[in-house]
C-alpha cells in the first residue's frame, strides 16, 4: 500500500499537532466533514474521521481509519469486499472506562446508596449491610479487547465473571466462556448482564424475549449497541421482573426521542451514550501507530473483520 496523501474528516489540527513533525513526509488535509467533495476522495489515499462523507465510497481509498470503536456506520456503505479496502478502528482504552461505568451503578446498589439517602432525609439511624464484590457474579456478552479489559477489572475485585462468546472459546479473564446458545447457564446465576456487544447481523435484536426470560431478577447494563436489544421485549422483561432494572448508555435510535417510553420508567436508567467517549488524542495516537504497522509491515490488531462485522 502507497500511503502519501491523507485526507482527515474534521478540525482536529490541534490534535495532530505533536505527530505533524512525524508525518512531514505525507500530505495532510483537514478539512470540516460537509465540505469534503469527490476531488478531495481522488486526491486522497487515506480517509481519517468519526464518519465517511456524504459523497464517500471505499473504493475511493486504500485506507480508512475511523476514530470509533464501532464500525457500522461504515459497513452500512457498499464496496468493502470488491474494492480491498482496509478499514481500522480506534482501540483505546474504552474497556477500563466501560468498566468504571458499570462499577458506579453496581456499587451504588451494593453500598444502598438510595436506601442511606433516603434514611438521611428521614434523619434515621439504621445500619444497612453493604453487598461484598466477592458475591457478586456478573455475565458478560462479548469477550474481546473491552469485555477482556472490563473481566480483568472485575475480577481483581473479586467479582465472578463468566464471558459470553459466537465461539465459546476460553479466556483467562473469564471464570468460564461459553456460547450464545449455552448463555442461560450463566445469566440464570448472574447479579449483572452487560452486553458490550458490536451491532452485526448475529448479534442484531440478540436481547429479546428469549434471552430475557432467562434473567433471575438481574440488572441488564448495556454499553455496546442500542440495536442489539428488542425494545418491547425489554419491556416486558421488566414488567414481569426478569429484569430487575437496565442501564442503557446506548439505545436503538439516538439521540432517544422526547416521546420514547424508556425516559419515564422508573426502572430503566438512560445516559448519553457516555460510557466511553472517545478521547480525540488518543484516537490521532491509534491512528499513527497503526500507520507505523502499516509502513512496517507489522500485524494489525485493530483492522476490521469485514465478516464479523468489527
Amino acid at each position: 500500500m502507497k500511503i502519501q496523501n491523507i485526507l482527515i474528516a474534521g478540525d482536529y489540527q490541534a490534535a495532530f499537532h505533536e505527530y505533524l513533525p512525524k508525518l512531514k513526509n505525507y500530505n495532510l488535509l483537514f478539512k470540516q466533514l460537509q465540505e469534503i467533495d469527490n476531488n478531495d476522495l481522488i486526491w486522497a489515499d487515506v480517509y481519517v474521521g468519526f464518519s465517511p462523507s456524504q459523497s464517500f465510497q471505499p473504493q475511493q481509498v486504500s485506507w480508512v481509519h475511523t476514530f470509533n470503536a464501532g464500525v457500522n456506520n461504515y459497513l452500512q456503505l457498499k464496496g468493502w469486499f470488491e474494492s480491498g479496502t482496509l478499514l481500522t478502528r480506534t482501540v483505546t482504552d474504552f474497556g477500563q472506562k466501560m468498566a468504571e461505568y458499570c462499577l458506579s451503578y453496581m456499587l451504588k446498589e451494593a453500598q444502598h446508596h438510595e436506601i442511606l439517602e433516603k434514611q438521611q432525609r428521614n434523619k434515621q439511624w439504621s445500619v444497612v449491610t453493604p453487598k461484598p464484590l466477592k458475591e457478586i457474579t456478573v455475565t458478560l456478552f462479548g469477550t474481546g479487547e473491552i469485555g477482556k479489559k472490563i473481566a480483568e477489572i472485575f475480577s481483581l475485585l473479586g467479582i465472578t465473571v463468566y464471558g459470553i462468546s459466537y465461539s465459546g472459546e476460553q479466556k483467562s479473564e473469564f471464570k468460564a466462556v461459553t456460547t450464545v446458545a449455552q448463555s442461560s447457564q450463566y445469566v440464570e446465576k448472574s447479579d449483572y448482564i452487560i452486553s458490550t456487544l458490536p451491532l452485526t447481523q448475529e448479534t442484531n435484536q440478540l436481547f429479546n424475549s428469549t434471552i430475557f426470560k432467562t434473567f433471575n431478577k438481574a440488572v441488564f447494563i448495556n454499553v455496546g449497541r442500542g440495536q442489539v436489544v428488542n425494545t418491547e421485549d425489554l419491556i416486558q422483561a421488566l414488567e414481569n421482573n426478569t429484569v430487575r432494572h437496565a442501564i442503557l448508555d446506548v439505545v436503538d435510535e439516538e439521540p432517544l426521542p422526547t416521546n420514547s417510553v424508556l425516559w419515564d420508567r422508573s426502572d430503566i436508567t438512560i445516559t448519553p451514550h457516555i460510557s466511553a467517549l472517545t478521547d480525540i488524542d488518543d484516537a490521532v495516537a491509534c491512528f499513527y501507530e497503526t500507520l507505523q504497522n502499516i509502513e512496517n509491515k507489522n500485524h494489525l490488531n485493530n483492522k476490521v473483520d469485514f465478516q464479523k462485522g468489527y
